[in-house]
C-alpha cells in the first residue's frame, strides 16, 4: 500500500463575522489559499490529479465549489474534482478521500481542503417562488446552527450531554480561558507564521493581515463567567464556544514516490484515518471514538500519541473526547488534555465549519516537528453524530 505525505498546508487567517473577510466568497478565500498553497509547495497547478474540497454552508459556496476554486487556482480543467458536505467534518473527509485515492494507486498528487464563509450565507425565504397571495413571509436563518432531524439547537444538546458526562459550565469556562491563552502564547512565538497566508481585508478595510480576528488578548475568567448561556442551554455560552467565521485551509497530498520524485519536504506521513458515526446528539464525544478507531487501524495505542489536536466546536468537545479517552481515569485524562491543542484551539481562533479539519491536521504536523516527531491525532465532530480523525506521523 502506498505511503501518502502530507507535503505542504496552508490557509487564510480566520475572519470573524462581518469581518474582515466578510467581503469573500468561501470560494475565493479557496482559491487564495490553494494559490499560495501550490506556490509554496513549488507544484505545477497541472500537476494536480483531483481536488476535493469540503464546505458546511452549501448556500455561501454557490455551486460546485470544488470546481470553481481548482479552474481559479490553475488546475487544468479536465482534473476532475469533488465538492464535500459532512458539515464540521468535511475538509478532514476530503483528506480522508484523497488519502484513499493515493493508497490504492489512482493519484500520485491531491489538492484537499475546506472552506467557509458564515458571512455570506444568505438567508432563506422558502414558499415564494410561485407567489405568495396573502399573509406573512418567513424567513429562515441557516446560522442558527440547530440539527434538522431533532430541532434541537446544537448549543443547547451539547450542554446536556457534557453534563452527562460530569463535564459542566465551570470547567467549559476554564477551557475556553486557557485556549486563548494558548493562542496568544504560541502566536507570539511565530508558531502560527508558517500556515496562514496574508490576505487584504475587504470588509471593515482593506489592509493586508495574517492574524485570526476572533481571539481576544483581554478576555478573562471573570468575563467568561459573566456570559449567559445561549440557545437555552445548561453551559453553553458566546465564551466558550467559537464565533461564526469566514476562512479556508488547503493541503497537498502525495504519494510518498512522488513527493521524493518532486523533491518535497513533507510535514507528515498520514497513517491512518476514520469515520465514525453515532445518534444525532452524540458529537460531544464522537472525536474520541474517531481516534480510536483511526489508532486502531494504524496498530498504535492512545499511549503512543504525543500531541493531540481535537476541535473546539465547543470547549466540551475536546473535555469529554479525553475524558472519554481515558476511559474516566482522572489522572490519564489530565495526561491526554496536557497534549491536547497545546496552542489554542477554535475556541480562541474560530472554526470556519468546512475548513477546521483541515488546520487542524496541518496544524498537529507542524506542532510534532516542533516537539522532536512522534505520532499525533486530530479528530473533529460535526454533521449531527459524526467525527473523523486522522494519525500523523513525523
Amino acid at each position: 500500500m502506498t505511503n501518502v505525505v502530507l507535503a505542504q498546508g496552508l490557509r487564510t487567517p480566520f475572519g470573524r463575522f462581518g469581518g474582515k473577510l466578510a467581503g469573500y466568497s468561501a470560494v475565493e478565500l479557496g482559491a487564495l489559499a490553494t494559490r499560495a498553497l501550490l506556490s509554496r509547495a513549488d507544484v505545477d497547478p497541472a500537476d494536480v490529479e483531483e481536488s476535493f474540497f469540503g464546505t458546511a454552508l452549501l448556500a455561501a459556496s454557490t455551486s460546485v465549489a470544488a470546481r470553481q476554486i481548482a479552474i481559479r487556482a490553475g488546475v487544468p480543467a479536465d482534473k476532475p474534482s469533488l465538492t464535500v458536505d459532512r458539515a464540521c467534518c468535511s475538509s478532514m473527509t476530503c483528506i480522508g478521500l484523497g488519502m484513499s485515492r493515493i493508497r490504492g494507486g489512482e493519484a500520485g498528487l491531491i489538492l484537499a481542503g475546506g472552506i467557509e464563509s458564515a458571512s455570506q450565507t444568505p438567508f432563506m425565504m422558502k414558499g415564494v417562488r410561485w407567489g405568495h397571495r396573502l399573509g406573512d413571509f418567513t424567513v429562515e436563518d441557516p446560522m442558527q446552527m440547530r440539527n434538522p432531524i431533532t430541532g434541537q439547537p446544537i448549543a443547547l444538546v451539547t450542554g446536556q450531554a457534557a453534563l452527562a458526562f460530569g463535564v459542566g459550565r465551570e470547567e467549559q469556562d476554564d477551557w475556553a480561558y486557557e485556549s486563548h491563552l494558548k493562542f496568544f502564547r504560541a502566536l507570539d512565538a511565530g508558531l502560527y507564521a508558517d500556515e496562514t497566508i496574508a490576505v487584504a481585508g475587504n470588509g471593515e478595510d482593506d489592509e493586508e493581515f495574517t492574524i485570526d480576528e476572533s481571539p481576544r488578548r483581554a478576555v478573562s475568567r471573570e468575563k467568561l463567567s459573566r456570559l449567559p448561556t445561549v440557545y437555552g442551554g445548561p453551559t453553553v455560552t458566546a465564551g466558550n464556544a467559537p464565533g461564526l467565521n469566514d476562512g479556508a485551509a488547503a493541503v497537498l497530498l502525495m504519494s510518498r514516490e512522488r513527493a521524493a520524485r518532486n523533491g518535497a519536504s513533507a510535514l507528515g506521513e498520514l497513517v491512518s484515518y476514520a469515520q465514525v458515526c453515532g445518534a444525532p446528539d452524540s458529537s460531544v464525544y464522537m472525536p474520541a471514538r474517531a481516534i480510536q478507531l483511526a489508532l486502531s487501524k494504524a496498530g498504535l495505542d492512545i499511549s503512543d500519541i504525543k500531541r493531540i489536536e481535537i476541535n473546539e466546536a465547543f470547549a466540551a468537545m475536546p473535555l469529554v473526547s479525553t475524558l472519554e479517552l481515558a476511559q474516566g481515569d482522572a489522572g490519564r485524562t489530565r495526561s491526554l488534555r496536557a497534549i491536547t491543542n497545546v496552542n489554542g484551539g477554535a475556541v480562541a481562533l474560530g472554526h470556519p465549519t468546512g475548513a477546521s479539519g483541515a488546520r487542524i491536521v496541518m496544524g498537529l504536523a507542524r506542532e510534532l516537528a516542533r516537539c522532536g516527531g512522534g505520532y499525533g491525532a486530530a479528530a473533529i465532530c460535526g454533521g449531527y453524530g459524526q467525527a473523523d480523525a486522522v494519525i500523523v506521523k513525523v
